[in-house]
Parts: structure tokens; C-alpha cells; sequence
């Protein structure tokens, strides 16, 4: 059974259509990275998979329940953390999380209980300061431990890591790798390196259209180029003219003592490297196929002409 299933959904407000027949599956129990550029549409689908808003036409389900029909019942299941969270900042962290637990109805000892372990794995644990003191980081990582307080069977993040600095972005995306089994996340994000690092699978987004979806793997060997890199301690500038006009070659980047070289036939252009290389008398440090990333899918796919 799928979390999350989106069938042919088109959401369009008067002339503007900011979801032109969107399709998707996320996996229970997985980390499910939902990528797009600002304005693809990101947004929007977290709005109607939270029943906030209604698509214009297709159907949309959430944990089997189809929305916008959702009931109380549903609701409780789902944790939500908006990309802009707000909070009474005259609150501690801790009272925040139990007036969080008294709107799902909570007793008085299960609301302690998740508190305690949630803020626990927040890194709030022991935080007495008021909310209107905290930094981003630490509200999101509040936000994040409030949306768990009722142990939610799917949590919706929006753009969780958005204007968060570096160490910021490392303590939510620890916190979010450390939900992996225990709940299904959909982590909406335009923050490449943060999917990889703790999606299982992801979508792309692009102009209201999922251009592309699968485990992280499967979409690199599908759609990313080969790339070469070769190093020398000097005469690289020869080789790299030796190779210009290769058919194989696509890009040809030149760096002071480097070559980054992307290419249509890995196979070809290793045996004529090897070719050109026997041939000079270049210096080599380092010759190997570089792995391609997320990135280089994303860029790929956006890089297409609208159909």
C-alpha cells in the first residue's frame, strides 16, 4: 500500500494552472524526496494532500482516505511542518508540545512521554529558553518534534532546510534520517544534496508535471550523462586538443592542470583516452569516471524543452 497516490491531479487557479495532471506513488515507510524548482508546484500538492486545498480534477489519497474527505481519524495520523512554521514565542518548547498534544487529545501521560523523547531527539531537551529566542534551526527542529507529538503514520515537510545555515541543515537532516522506518516522510525540498543525503526515492517537479521518479540510483543510470576526469601534473592543454574533436565528446571543461570531460559513449571514450594517453608523453595523476548526482538528473531533465 502506497502513503501517498496522486492520479492525473490538476490544480489551476482561474487562467494559472499550477498542476497540469500530476501522478505519483510514495512508498509507506520511506524517506520520499518531492523536488522542483520555486513555483513548480511543490506547495501546492502539500496543500491538497493536507485537504487545505481541493484539486481542480483527478484524485488524490492519503493513507487510503481520499481528499479532500478527510476525517478526524485521518487527521491524526498525518504531522505536518509548514515552510515557515509559526509559534506563541512566549512558550517554552516544551509547552509548546504539550498544548501541540492537547489539540490531538492526548492524556497528560502520553503527551509527557513524547515530549520528553521527542524534544530529547530534537536536541531540545534541556532548553529553557523561551521560543522567541530560539535561532531557525532550532524552531525547525521544534517544528519537526511537533508535527511526531501524535506519532503520525506520515509526515509532510515543506522546504524543511530552506534559509537554515550549514550546521542548521545537518541537525534537521539527522533528525529527519532517524524517522527512517518508523514513519513514512515526504520531504518537499528544492535542496539537491539534502535529498540524497536522506531520501529513498524521489519526484521531480516541473511546471506542474512530474518529469521524473524512482529510488535516487535508478535515476541516475537513467537520465544523467558520463563524465570523465583526467589530471596531469602539466601538458594537459595537447590532450585536451586531441580530444576536441572526438564524436563521443559532449563538454569539454578545462581547469589548470585538469580536464572534466562529459560524454555520449562511456565505452568509446575510455578506449580512445587510453589511445591518446599511450600516444603523449602527459604526466597522468588521475584518470576515473566521476559518479554522476542528483544534480546532474536535475539539471538534465529541466534542462528539456517544455513538451
Amino acid at each position: 500500500m502506497n502513503a501517498i497516490t496522486l492520479s492525473d491531479v490538476v490544480k489551476q487557479f482561474g487562467q494559472t494552472t499550477a498542476l497540469a495532471g500530476v501522478n505519483l506513488a510514495v512508498p509507506t515507510g520511506s524517506i520520499f524526496g518531492f523536488l522542483g524548482p520555486n513555483g513548480s508546484g511543490k506547495t501546492t500538492t502539500l496543500r491538497i494532500l493536507t485537504g487545505l486545498a481541493r484539486p481542480t480534477s483527478g484524485t488524490a489519497s492519503v493513507l487510503g482516505v481520499q481528499m479532500p474527505h478527510a476525517t478526524t481519524e485521518l487527521q491524526h495520523k498525518i504531522g505536518f511542518l509548514p515552510d515557515v512554521p509559526a509559534f506563541y514565542p512566549w512558550m517554552t518548547a516544551r509547552e509548546f508540545m504539550r498544548f501541540a498534544g492537547r489539540l490531538f487529545g492526548m492524556t497528560s501521560a502520553l503527551i509527557e512521554d513524547r515530549t520528553t523523547s521527542l524534544l530529547d531527539m530534537a536536541g531540545l531537551g534541556a532548553v529553557r529558553t523561551r521560543i522567541g529566542g530560539f535561532s531557525r534551526g532550532m524552531k525547525q527542529r521544534l517544528g519537526i518534534a511537533q508535527a511526531l507529538i501524535n506519532a503520525p503514520a506520515l509526515l509532510l515537510l515543506d522546504e524543511p532546510t530552506s534559509a537554515l545555515d550549514p550546521m542548521g541543515r545537518r541537525d534537521v537532516l539527522d533528525m529527519i534520517s532517524a524517522l527512517r522506518g518508523r514513519t513514512t516522510v515526504f520531504f518537499s525540498t528544492h535542496i539537491l544534496a539534502d535529498v540524497e543525503r536522506v531520501c529513498d526515492t524521489v519526484a521531480i517537479l516541473d511546471r506542474g508535471s512530474v518529469v521524473a521518479g524512482g529510488p535516487i540510483a535508478e535515476l541516475k543510470r537513467r537520465y544523467s550523462t558520463s563524465r570523465l576526469a583526467i589530471q596531469a601534473d602539466s601538458g594537459i592543454d595537447p590532450l585536451a586538443d586531441a580530444l576536441a574533436s572526438s564524436p563521443w565528446l559532449s563538454r569539454l571543461e578545462r581547469a589548470p592542470g585538469s580536464l572534466r570531460l562529459t560524454v555520449t559513449d562511456l565505452d568509446a571514450a575510455r578506449q580512445d583516452i587510453l589511445r591518446v594517453l599511450s600516444q603523449s608523453s602527459v604526466p597522468i595523476r588521475r584518470f576515473e569516471v566521476e559518479e554522476a548526482s542528483l544534480e546532474d538528473v536535475f539539471v538534465e531533465l529541466l534542462s528539456r524543452p517544455a513538451p
